[in-house]
């Protein structure tokens, strides 16, 4: 929403920088939407396909990653919730034993986030240039 509401008051959109209600609408159905389309698969992934959880390993891979967020908060850090959560999971499975991860799934994971990046960068300068190519 910030985001949004930068671009908008730097274009000259807006006057005030205050965001918008039609951007919070839209910020929600956003993610409400992405929840619906796709959570389910990624809370399958992180609950059943890195490793069995059980509910004391569910439980301390939350609490560590709840931990780490507000220690890097306290200084400043900024983390990524997702990245901390997956190897909070992967870390509890693994102090059981290596084996009881599955390495390749925790791969696809880290792999994902590498390339997430640079596609951004690459959807973002083709939709820029078409959209300059119009206007």
């Amino acid at each position: 929403m910030g985001i949004i509401t930068s671009l908008l008051f730097a274009g000259g959109v807006i006057s005030v920088f205050k965001i918008p209600l039609w951007v919070v609408l839209a910020a929600q159905a956003a993610i409400a939407l992405g929840t619906m389309s796709g959570g389910w698969r990624i809370t399958k992934t992180m609950g059943q396909k890195i490793t069995r959880l059980t509910p004391i390993d569910g439980f301390c891979a939350e609490t560590a990653a709840a931990s780490s967020i507000f220690f890097a908060t306290s200084m400043g850090v900024p983390v990524s919730t997702t990245h901390l959560i997956t190897g909070a999971i992967s870390g509890g499975g693994s102090a059981n034993r290596l084996s009881a991860v599955r390495w390749g799934v925790t791969l696809n994971i880290v792999v994902a986030w590498v390339l997430t990046i640079p596609a951004a960068a690459i959807i973002s300068a083709i939709l820029f240039s078409a959209i300059k190519l119009f206007t």
